[in-house]
């Protein structure tokens, strides 16, 4: 992924489109509009993935470098839940005790949790839907159909 710009493609199964913005080789964002940018070009390799993975091929992006622009606890969060597989999920405290610095059990640990999960720059890539109890940065049909399609 060398180009910079904005990328959009359909995808039937979500019942809206995918775009993403990328630049420097990384993913800056993910969103799901009903209509793309304008300026939103439809041929990018991601896109190919992520089409293939909306089809069902197991797929979860840890290859995929994500630009996290958060503080330096919420990007934590996110790096170590890019580690659950495709169709394994987690919980709330769970991904608390996979990331350093966190603990299960602290209710200002699963607080910074849920508020990394609704920050999510780039939910699908970055897979949100898979934390059963925490919100996602996606829409909420988005999420479920995520969930769906990896079985959680």
């Amino acid at each position: 992924m060398e180009d910079a710009g904005i990328y959009a493609r359909e995808a039937t199964y979500l019942d809206r489109y995918v775009q993403f913005g990328h630049a420097s080789g990384k993913l800056l964002s993910v969103s799901f509009p009903t209509e793309p940018d304008d300026n939103a070009e439809p041929e990018h390799p991601l896109l190919d993935r992520i089409g293939a993975y909306l089809e069902g091929a197991s797929d979860d992006f840890d290859d995929v470098e994500v630009a996290l622009t958060l503080p330096t606890d919420r990007r934590g969060v996110l790096e170590s839940l890019r580690q659950v597989p495709y169709g394994e999920n987690v919980t709330v405290a769970e991904l608390a005790r996979m990331t350093a610095g966190l603990v299960d059990g602290e209710a200002d640990d699963h607080q910074l949790v849920r508020e990394a999960l609704a920050a999510n720059p780039a939910p699908l890539v970055v897979g949100d839907h898979r934390v059963r109890d925490g919100p996602s940065a996606a829409p909420p049909e988005v999420e479920q159909r995520l969930r769906s399609l990896e079985g959680l």
